[in-house]
């Protein structure tokens, strides 16, 4: 599915959003603090925007990009090379739950908005644990369910208008609905919260973003 709209997925990312993304990814790079000479990895990196708002932070900043859809990756190394930062960021087709990098090789890990789409999301927080040096910084969007008063408003977007707009302009079916349902199915976030902090995490926060229609968890590595 990722791969079929990999082409149109920045354009809709945007649109849908109404350019609130990159302000969502600016926040969660903040958070993470990091250092000039700073390791991250991002897992399911997608078209690697999140990658880039970490490597931008300083130009010593290397990130590892960890997803499973190629045709993703395929788009984010171009954008890599139109941005010459394919020095600063790798690409690499892998599985969130067996992340192919050394234990403790980083200093801060982000998810954008993909921990709702890995099967066993559990076990990849395991995997960012280990990863991770004591004390490493964790960074993870997702979607969320916003405050009372714009809840209803917001449902009617998100679950009729959203999907038809992502059906036009993706030409693809499913994607724009397996996105509010996957959303609906996803824990609340005290529920979330206190899963990371069980798997290998400690100064769990869950900060909502936009009036509760995204949620930036933060943790810190024990």
């Amino acid at each position: 599915m990722f791969d079929a709209i990999a082409g149109r997925y920045d354009f809709l990312n945007h649109l849908l959003s109404a350019g609130l993304d990159t302000r969502w990814r600016a926040r969660a790079v903040r958070e993470l603090a990091l250092s000039a000479d700073a390791h991250v990895i991002d897992l399911c990196t997608g078209t690697a925007d999140l990658a880039i708002a970490s490597a931008i932070h300083d130009a010593g900043v290397q990130v590892v990009g960890v997803d499973f859809a190629a045709e993703m990756l395929r788009v984010g190394l171009a954008k890599l090379r139109g941005r010459e930062m394919a020095r600063s960021i790798t690409l690499i087709r892998g599985d969130a739950t067996a992340i192919p990098v050394c234990t403790g090789w980083a200093d801060a890990a982000t998810i954008g908005f993909g921990i709702r789409n890995v099967a066993r999301p559990e076990q990849a927080l395991d995997e960012l644990a280990r990863v991770l040096r004591p004390g490493g910084r964790l960074a993870i969007l997702e979607f969320g369910e916003p405050i009372v008063g714009v809840r209803a408003v917001y449902n009617w977007y998100f679950r009729s208008v959203l999907p038809r707009l992502g059906r036009l302009v993706s030409k693809h079916q499913s994607a724009y609905s397996y996105l509010p349902a996957s959303v609906g199915s996803f824990p609340p976030p005290k529920v979330f919260a206190r899963t990371i902090a069980e798997h290998g995490f400690q100064h769990v926060r869950a900060v909502p973003l936009s009036l509760g229609i995204v949620y930036l968890y933060v943790a810190d590595r024990r």
